[in-house]
């Protein structure tokens, strides 16, 4: 605090020799004009003193016939001269300070938190809705009122805080983790297990129903598989009654699947002609300010640089500029080789593989060619593959006669 003060009144560094200095030194303390730093070197003093004491130093220089000279001036009234012959520089330095107190009465940046079922976009929206945006003044804004209104607006949302530091609004918010129970109709009677594949039986686990298959058999698609209804028999083997249930089994069936993907044979390729258009823009939010222009050439594209000031980003401000750079291209046609057909179709075809094998299908064999024609390169054939099969379908609900029941 007392270096801050010193700065604000202003002082000097001398240096003092001559006939008697330890009197100077006594005759200062006698008159109470405030050293500092002293320090001594041969017959040579060097010290601090304020401007105001430095002013009534003559009458005890010339008394003690010591010589006084100033090696530095340190202070706020030495600087003020020099930034007044620079006025451009005081304007500038006013405007800065001017910029940021009046922006920081402004909601420059909204941060959103803990947010996982609702989007950024549709909180926004809600927000927008609320009249709470970006470049809003701070006085607008009661923290309260919209935290009630987010929870109102957002069921799921169980817990919400809001806060500004800064010039910016941050939002936190919990949403209710819990499983949502629904009620969900149990089927009326039974389900069957249907094929979903034409092919061969070659593994089959039964958890429920009854069997209608064995491994080997040749099923169709819709073929039953297992089925949902249970007969319950009397003593002499009669089917005393139905009970039905829901059909489970793992069940794989073996079957080839028709695979065909094609590449046309002419690809376009983007040449730069190496001729290049610059546009400079200024940012302040969404909105941007640009000098009008006509579309720079027939076909290009665009590359975006921008600058924010650091000293902008830490008070949250989204005031940018930069430059646009269209870059021009051409369109040049250009045929696919036999290779290059080959390499981006095997990359289709390696996908589409993994993809099945993603859903836990096997993969048995496969056969595929690669063929040319006048619009188009087709790698088509068959893949054997054996895969997991089985589609609920209701059970066909049968009554039974009251003769075979007794």
């Amino acid at each position: 605090m007392l270096g801050i003060l010193q700065f604000l009144k202003g002082y000097v560094r001398i240096k003092i020799w001559g006939v008697s200095p330890e009197r100077f030194l006594n005759l200062c303390s006698n008159k109470n004009l405030l050293l500092w730093d002293i320090s001594k070197d041969g017959e040579v003093y060097t010290m601090c003193i304020s401007l105001k004491a430095f002013l009534q130093l003559r009458p005890i220089a010339r008394k003690t016939g010591v010589r006084v000279v100033v090696l530095q001036k340190v202070g706020l009234p030495f600087l003020l001269p020099g930034l007044l012959k620079r006025k451009i520089f005081v304007a500038g330095l006013l405007f800065c300070v001017a910029f940021w107190i009046v922006s920081y009465r402004f909601v420059w940046d909204i941060s959103l938190e803990g947010n996982y079922q609702i989007t950024q976009e549709v909180f926004m929206d809600f927000l927008a809705s609320q009249q709470i945006h970006v470049g809003m003044q701070k006085s607008d804004l009661d923290i309260d009122a919209l935290e009630r209104e987010i929870r109102r607006a957002f069921p799921e949302i169980t817990w919400t805080s809001a806060k500004l530091s800064g010039t910016r609004l941050e939002i936190s918010v919990k949403e209710n983790d819990a499983p949502i129970v629904t009620d969900t109709e149990k089927p009326v009677g039974g389900q069957d297990l249907v094929s979903e594949y034409a092919g061969v039986i070659t593994s089959m686990i039964v958890r429920s129903g009854v069997p209608t298959v064995k491994i080997g058999d040749i099923v169709e698609e819709g073929t039953l598989l297992v089925e949902g209804r249970v007969p319950i028999y009397n003593e002499d083997s009669t089917v005393r009654e139905y009970m039905y249930i829901t059909a489970d089994a793992d069940i794989t069936v073996e079957h080839s699947v028709t695979y065909r993907d094609t590449l046309p044979t002419t690809y376009i390729q983007k040449v730069y002609t190496g001729r290049t258009h610059g546009r400079f823009f200024v940012r302040l939010g969404s909105r941007e300010l640009k000098l009008p222009q006509e579309r720079p050439y027939l076909v290009y594209d665009t590359v975006i640089q921008g600058h924010t000031p650091t000293a902008l980003e830490k008070l949250s401000i989204p005031l940018s500029w930069g430059q646009y750079t269209y870059r021009e291209y051409m369109n040049v046609e250009h045929e696919y080789t036999l290779n290059q057909a080959e390499t981006l179709l095997t990359e289709k075809e390696l996908q589409f593989l993994a993809t099945l094998e993603e859903k836990g299908v096997h993969i048995i064999e496969k056969d595929v060619k690669i063929e040319e024609s006048s619009a188009c390169w087709t790698m088509e054939g068959w893949i054997l593959v054996d895969q997991p099969t089985g589609r609920l379908v209701p059970t066909t609900v049968e009554n039974v006669s009251p003769d075979s029941a007794d």
